[in-house]
């Protein structure tokens, strides 16, 4: 008798649910992903294998010597772009998958290596002299190229870091933030250049096809350094007339945002688009209510944030029900 059997005499009433559950064979547990775990895993030895060299040769270099040093990491990068390149399937415009787990990693840890050899290189024998641009310039080109030829993502967001250094700043929002280095109108104006260069790199990339998922890396950096550097702008020129341009930049920045999370259905662009824009305007609102100058504007600016915050929800809430409804 097969297992259906048992169950119709089950469904029917005829057979207790103790009997029918020592008839029926278990079943095998489903099968559980471990992938993430294992790169997470395999993340966190390279960046302890790369950490651990270090203190190695930063605790042993009079013993060891430089030049050592030096052969050391070109021989692991070596063999780490070797093994990359023997295993690697053929270069595609499209998304290549990885040929095993372990590829990106090694990869990960040659082109953090070939870094690391070319910054040592320099800081110990001054290989191109005062020319520190262009110590920044040969690694980031080779990122890039690494990145586009291996379809790697985390090696892209090092290229763009290393671009960011190149042009003199520095790619990570938290650190613009915490380094509050926005005195200088130069420095507020390269951080714009680099947002432009990023976003005309993302929308390229979706417009001819060519490496289409880097997209969201370009534009995620894009955005980000954009919008803090049109605020850093706005707040410099505070009491100029270029405070106006800046917002309008802003704004300009904004609508972009806005037209194309909508087409690519992103609510994360959204709410970054809201959270900015919402920062623009409260600071334009209390600007506006601080002239009064009386007790009245620190109770209309309570009143504003309470009410806005209850507004940016329901926003929130209407480009998420806007998105599941295209």
């Amino acid at each position: 008798m097969n297992e259906a059997f048992y169950k119709n005499l089950h469904a029917e009433g005829l057979l207790s649910d103790e009997s029918f559950g020592k008839i029926t064979p278990p079943r095998p547990p489903a099968d559980f992903s471990v992938q993430w775990e294992v790169r997470g895993l395999l993340y966190t030895g390279v960046l302890l294998l790369t950490g651990g060299l270090g203190l190695l040769v930063y605790e042993n270099i009079d013993t060891i010597g430089h030049k050592i040093v030096l052969v050391c990491i070109a021989a692991i990068f070596v063999a780490c772009f070797a093994y990359c390149y023997k295993t690697s399937l053929p270069f595609s415009p499209q998304k290549v998958k990885a040929p095993n787990t372990y590829s990106d990693y090694v990869l990960l840890l040659g082109s953090v290596s070939m870094v690391s050899f070319i910054g040592y290189w320099q800081y110990q024998y001054h290989i191109f002299g005062t020319s520190y641009g262009l110590a920044t310039f040969i690694p980031m080109v080779v990122l890039f190229f690494i990145a586009y030829y291996f379809d790697h993502l985390g090696i892209l967001s090092m290229a763009i870091a290393n671009l960011a250094i190149w042009m003199g700043v520095s790619v990570t929002p938290k650190a613009l933030l915490l380094q509050n280095d926005y005195d200088s109108g130069t420095i507020i104006n390269i951080y714009i250049v680099l947002a432009v260069l990023l976003i005309i790199a993302a929308f390229l990339s979706q417009h001819y096809n060519f490496k289409k998922h880097f997209k969201f890396t370009y534009l995620h950096y894009g955005v980000h350094v954009g919008y803090i550097a049109l605020l850093a702008g706005y707040f410099h020129y505070y009491d100029n007339f270029l405070a106006a341009i800046y917002l309008a930049a802003l704004v300009l920045l904004s609508g972009l945002v806005y037209i194309d999370a909508i087409k690519n259905k992103s609510f994360y662009f959204l709410l970054l688009m809201t959270i900015y824009s919402y920062i623009a305007l409260s600071s334009l609102v209390i600007r506006v209510l601080f002239q009064v100058g009386d007790i009245g504007a620190v109770y209309l600016v309570l009143l504003y944030f309470i009410g806005s915050a209850v507004g940016l929800i329901f926003l929130l809430i209407s480009f998420n029900k806007k998105l599941k409804a295209l």
